[in-house]
């Protein structure tokens, strides 16, 4: 039985990544760091069923000791680095947690690797948002990069260093640079969620409006179930490398909003109001990747529809508003 070892196994990706390899008959171990309210720590993994499936063990990614100790006794297969500092807008306002966490952070888990474990094979999240301020008006493996928040910073400097791990030491890293990925168990913090968790209230006549920010930021935007995929896919492969996962596909906020009030029967236009506090300091205007990398390599590419995810999302969030109300 193979064994993998997720950082961030409680968030969306980490979820949708266990619930995959468990399939595939994988011992899933997943890294949980110590929380004060650890009892809604595995709200996800519970909403899909997996929670006592998973050997979840302590560890945090700026302790390198607990790597260390974590590498050394279970030895794993394989290591998916998914856990950051992941809110865009929150790294503004801690820049220097979201540096230690997702810059530093993958880099600790790449040196515990090189001293316990190096054989395994590691995969790096990194994201479309080092694109930033686009040099290309679509973005592949050989886009320059432009960072526009301390996140996308960070997220640079970890994929650079998962490179250059895998040309010094030798490791089998490889990098995924993934465009936007939703679900319902995204954050209600992110504006896709954020939008279809406002449906869910306006539809069930618990708000009457939607406030956002930059209604015309554009996003190639897919649902998350598929890119997990793509991460397995590339630790299976005999060479590491580092792949841009993207629909190919972009729609503003606004589009996405349309649809999400679309599928609950409501007019977007009577709904939403434009709040200044939600916008960024330095914007990311526009993002759409080329996975064409990716479809000739791993024989990858994205099967869930935008629409059919926006609708999944809102009717996730109906239910959660249901189920509450009793």
């Amino acid at each position: 039985m193979k064994k993998a070892f997720i950082t961030g196994v409680t968030g969306q990706d980490g979820a949708y990544l266990s619930k995959f390899l468990l399939g595939k008959g994988y011992h899933v171990i997943g890294m949980i760091r110590r929380s004060a309210s650890s009892d809604m720590i595995g709200e996800r993994l519970r909403w899909l069923g997996i929670l006592g499936q998973i050997e979840l063990v302590d560890g945090d990614l700026i302790d390198l000791s607990s790597l260390i100790r974590l590498m050394g006794t279970h030895k794993p297969d394989e290591v998916y680095n998914l856990a950051a500092q992941s809110f865009v807008a929150t790294s503004w306002q801690q820049p220097l947690l979201t540096g230690e966490v997702t810059g530093l952070g993958a880099v600790n888990m790449l040196e515990a690797l090189r001293l316990m474990h190096p054989s395994a094979r590691f995969y790096q999240a990194s994201s479309s948002e080092m694109f930033g301020n686009i040099r290309a008006p679509v973005q592949n493996e050989t886009t320059p990069f432009y960072p526009r928040s301390p996140y996308a910073a960070a997220k640079l400097y970890a994929h650079w260093m998962t490179v250059n791990y895998r040309e010094s030491f030798g490791l089998h890293a490889s990098s995924g640079i993934l465009f936007n990925h939703e679900s319902p168990l995204r954050g209600v913090e992110f504006v896709t969620r954020h939008i279809t968790d406002g449906v869910a209230q306006i539809k069930l006549g618990l708000a009457s409006e939607l406030k956002l920010g930059n209604v015309h930021a554009t996003r190639d935007w897919g649902h998350a179930r598929d890119y997990v995929q793509a991460m397995w896919l590339m630790l299976q492969q005999d060479v590491p490398d580092d792949y841009v996962i993207a629909t190919g596909r972009t729609v503003s906020v606004q589009d996405f909003a349309g649809m999400a009030f679309a599928h609950a029967g409501l007019n977007a236009a009577d709904f939403i109001r434009l709040d200044p506090a939600r916008l960024r300091p330095a914007e990311v205007d526009a993002l759409h990747g080329d996975a064409a990398k990716a479809a000739e390599k791993l024989g990858w590419r994205a099967h869930v529809a935008l629409e059919a995810m926006a609708a999944e999302m809102v009717d996730a969030d109906i239910a959660r508003y249901q189920r509450k109300a009793g």
